[in-house]
């Protein structure tokens, strides 16, 4: 079974192709630019690259493309798209809806209602899934919801303390995020350390970001609430933020509550408290260059970082592991240090040349000093794999 899994924005789409008889990568690629008159298409098959230019005018011409290239006589790996067995879309929020679904009429409903909670991605997800679903309707599609590994989490983590009637509605709660990415570091933390009985402070760092403790296997507490603009700051989403703020601010700055809104989804966090970037490589070089703003803007993430570290200690009664992932946590070893700073009361000592030295590109490290109690490691995620796992569980019933 072959699985072609699809990462969407609003004018790119990024892929892989997995055969998962063996897990093993077959290409992966993008598209970006999509819907301008030149659009930039990469591929890699093998150890062969290519990258040229054409017009991509919608995702449905994206996935077309891709197929051409994975089946061209010459170059590509397949011999007709038939041996597509789905196109696997790691999907944001469906409210009610979650787990792994085909995708259908009453899925992408699901998703439009919630459209108000993830306007960031649902709007690109719908309109590239219906112009799959009906210009490619003999390729099955598959969501993978972000939502799904965070099932497990206890009520009393779940709950907001507002009226339980809003909660029993079925959709003002916590639903927590990231979920392919935090389920492959709970089953290769496992596979690492060779055991499944471990408690583990999954630390998912980068443009969006979360924390997720994991105790045997599954969730049981995570930063992200009701939308992906809670918990950490997000790169230029503000992360938690008293609602009670709101009448002031409008009052404040003449805007109406749906701009307000905006200004909170994409130009608060990082971008916004240090008038920089929303990227932490930037940020870091200005605040290195003496800019406070800048600074400001690394020490709140990393505060709210060990914040939510701290409560996951708590809620696990320690922790066996704690893994750093994504963008940022792969590939920054001074936010890393920044995390972990004083924390040797609590079982926590970073090996100072084993983290300077991990970086993702080199793979999974362990960067604990050996008199730490808890292990601390680096592992770099594979959301695709875990969404094309996912996928094929689904096909094969």
């Amino acid at each position: 079974m072959k699985i072609l899994v699809a990462n969407l924005g609003s004018t790119s789409f990024k892929y892989r192709l997995l055969d998962m008889a063996d897990e093993s990568q077959l290409a992966r690629g993008e598209i970006e630019r999509i819907g301008s008159p030149a659009s930039r298409c990469f591929v890699e098959i093998g150890n062969v690259q290519k990258e040229h230019e054409l017009q991509v005018p919608d995702h449905a011409e994206a996935v077309r493309q891709c197929l051409a290239r994975l089946t061209d006589p010459e170059f590509g790996c397949l011999d007709d798209t038939s041996e597509v067995s789905a196109i696997a879309l790691k999907a944001v929020h469906g409210g009610r809806v979650t787990g792994v679904q085909r995708v259908t009429s009453e899925v992408l409903r699901a998703m439009e209602q919630m459209i108000p909670v993830a306007p960031a991605h649902n709007p690109a997800y719908i309109g590239a899934m219906r112009q799959l679903s009906e210009q490619l309707p003999e390729i099955p599609l598959v969501a993978a919801f972000e939502t799904d590994f965070h099932q497990t989490v206890p009520d009393r983590n779940c709950y907001f303390a507002v009226p339980y009637e809003w909660a029993e509605g079925g959709l003002i709660r916590r639903f927590g995020f990231h979920g392919a990415s935090h389920r492959y570091i709970a089953t290769r933390t496992a596979e690492l350390l060779g055991r499944d009985d471990l408690r583990i402070i999954s630390c998912h760092l980068g443009g969006s970001s979360s924390l997720c403790a994991i105790r045997d296997g599954r969730s049981v507490a995570t930063s992200m609430g009701f939308s992906a603009q809670s918990g950490l700051p997000q790169n230029n989403r503000v992360g938690d933020f008293d609602p009670f703020a709101l009448p002031l601010v409008m009052e404040q700055t003449g805007k109406s509550l749906p701009e307000v809104l905006d200004v909170l989804a994409s130009q608060s966090g990082l971008l916004g408290l240090s008038g920089v970037s929303g990227d932490l490589r930037d940020i870091d070089q200005a605040a290195r260059a003496g800019n406070p703003r800048a600074r400001l803007a690394l020490d709140v993430f990393a505060a709210s970082t060990r914040h939510y570290l701290g409560a996951y200690l708590v809620e696990l009664g320690g922790a066996d592991v704690i893994v750093f992932t994504g963008g940022i946590g792969e590939n920054r070893p001074e936010f890393r240090a920044a995390v972990c700073e004083d924390l040797d009361e609590l079982g926590i000592v970073l090996d100072p040349d084993a983290n300077a030295a991990a970086r993702g590109t080199r793979g999974e490290a362990k960067i604990s000093a050996d008199a730490s109690r808890i292990q601390i490691w680096v592992v770099p995620t594979n959301e695709e794999l875990i969404v094309a796992r996912q996928a094929a569980q689904l096909l094969e019933g």
